[in-house]
C-alpha cells in the first residue's frame, strides 16, 4: 500500500462507535511484583494511572493494550479483547488503540506528512474517523508535514507522535509518560495539544504519569497505584481531597476545582471566578463570563478560623465546613466542605479543599468535625 504525499489529506470519515467504559482485571506475578487490579474507567475523558516507580502503571497500560500477557479480562464497552474464562485474546494489532509513549519513535526516512500517513494506512478508507488534516490541526503540526524527523525539537516530534496515533482511528488511546523525556520548556509546549484533545475528541484515554502537576491539569478520573494494586480511584475531585491517602502527606497536596469565568475587574488585573455558592479572584484571564475553568489549590496555601476576619491582605475568604481531618504529632490536614449548608447530602456533594496547618493551631482552636469555619486561601493557581 503506497504511503500519501506529505499534504495529502485523504480520507473517508467514518461515523465514531459509541464507546463504552473501559473493564480491566488484571493479575499477573513476576519475580520481586505481583499486579493485582479491578478497574472500570470512564468512557470519555482522560483517566491518569499515577503512582511511584515501579508499581505497577505500565505494566497495567501494557496489559490493556496486549502487549504484556496478564490473566483476567479486558473490555471496552462491548468489545471484549481478553476473557481468559472463554478462552478470547485479542492480539494487540486487532485492538483498535493508540500507543504514545516517552521517546515519539518516527520513522527517520519519512518527512512528518508520511509518517502520519504509515498510521492512518493502517486503517481501511471506509473506517477512518480521524482525518489526516484534522489530526494534524489538532497537535498544531500542519506547518511542519514536509520537515524531517531529525529537525523536530522533541516537543514537536511527540506531538507527530501523537498524531500519528490518532490516525489509527483508535476507540482508546493509551499514553505512556509522553512528557517523561522533554524539559520544562517543552512539556509547557505540548501540554496545551492534549488539552485540546481532551476538549475535542469523545475518546477515552489513559494517561500514565509520575508528575503531579500533569493530573492536576489534564486529568479527570484518577487510579492511585501502589504495589501493584489500587489504592483509590475515583474523579480528581473525589481522589485529590481524601486526607487518609500518601498524595495528603506530600508537599503539594491540593485539590482542583472546576469553576467557571464569573466576571473581571480590569483595573485591578483579577478575574472573579465561581464554583458553587463561593467565589474566588485569580489573576485575569482571557476567558469570557460563563467559560469554564480548572483551578488547584494546594494544602500549604489555606489557612482556617473561626469568624470572618476583618480587614486582610487576603482576599480569597470562602466559608467552609471541617468534614474530617487526620493528624501526627506536628501538622494536622483539614478536609473542607465549601460553604456552611446545613444539609449533609449537600455537604457531601459540595467542592472540598484541604488544609495543612500545625497541630498545635488544631489543638488551640479545638476544631471538630462538622465545625462552621473560614478558609483564607493565599494562592490560586490556573490550570486550564
Amino acid at each position: 500500500m503506497s504511503l500519501p504525499s506529505a499534504f495529502d489529506s485523504r480520507t473517508a470519515t467514518a461515523p465514531s462507535p459509541t464507546i463504552g467504559q473501559l473493564h480491566a482485571r488484571l493479575s499477573l506475578a513476576r519475580q520481586g511484583f505481583a499486579l493485582d487490579v479491578d478497574l472500570t474507567l470512564p468512557a470519555q475523558g482522560i483517566s491518569a494511572l499515577f503512582g511511584p516507580s515501579g508499581c505497577g502503571k505500565t505494566t497495567v497500560l501494557r496489559a490493556l493494550a496486549g502487549l504484556e500477557r496478564a490473566a483476567g479480562r479486558v473490555a471496552l464497552g462491548d468489545e471484549v479483547w481478553q476473557d481468559d474464562a472463554r478462552g478470547v485474546f485479542v492480539p494487540t494489532h486487532h485492538r483498535a488503540i493508540g500507543y504514545v509513549i516517552q521517546e515519539a519513535a518516527l520513522f527517520p526516512h519519512l518527512d512528518v506528512g508520511r509518517n502520519l500517513g504509515y498510521g492512518m494506512n493502517r486503517v481501511p478508507a471506509d473506517q477512518r474517523r480521524i482525518p489526516l488534516d484534522q489530526a494534524a490541526d489538532l497537535l498544531g503540526i500542519t506547518h511542519l508535514l514536509a520537515r524531517q524527523p531529525a529537525t523536530l525539537s522533541g516537543g514537536e516530534r511527540q506531538r507527530v507522535a501523537i498524531a500519528r496515533a490518532l490516525l489509527t482511528s483508535p476507540r482508546l488511546l493509551l499514553m505512556d509518560e509522553p512528557l517523561a523525556a522533554l524539559d520544562a520548556a517543552r512539556k509547557a509546549e505540548i501540554l496545551p495539544y492534549l488539552e485540546r484533545l481532551h476538549a475535542e475528541l469523545a475518546m477515552p484515554i489513559v494517561y500514565v504519569t509520575h508528575a503531579m502537576d500533569e493530573v492536576a491539569r489534564l486529568a479527570d478520573h484518577l487510579v492511585l497505584l501502589q504495589a501493584g494494586k489500587v489504592l483509590a480511584a475515583g474523579s480528581l475531585a473525589e481522589v485529590l481531597s481524601r486526607t487518609d491517602l500518601p498524595l495528603a502527606s506530600s508537599d503539594d497536596a491540593g485539590v482542583v476545582l472546576r469553576a467557571s469565568v464569573l466576571d473581571h475587574d480590569t483595573p485591578y488585573g483579577l478575574t472573579r471566578l465561581t464554583l458553587g455558592s463561593a467565589e474566588l479572584w485569580v489573576g485575569a484571564v482571557a476567558q469570557q463570563p460563563g467559560v469554564p475553568v480548572r483551578v488547584r489549590v494546594l494544602a500549604r496555601d489555606v489557612s482556617v478560623v473561626r469568624s470572618a476576619p476583618g480587614d486582610s491582605s487576603i482576599v480569597n475568604v470562602v466559608p467552609v465546613r471541617l468534614m474530617e481531618f487526620s493528624a501526627d504529632r506536628a501538622t494536622a490536614l483539614l478536609g473542607l466542605a465549601l460553604g456552611h449548608g446545613d444539609s449533609a447530602a449537600g455537604q457531601l456533594a459540595a467542592p472540598r479543599l484541604l488544609a495543612r496547618i500545625t497541630r498545635r493551631s488544631l489543638d488551640a482552636l479545638q476544631l471538630r468535625p462538622g465545625d462552621a469555619l473560614y478558609a483564607q486561601i493565599k494562592g490560586v493557581s490556573l490550570m486550564r
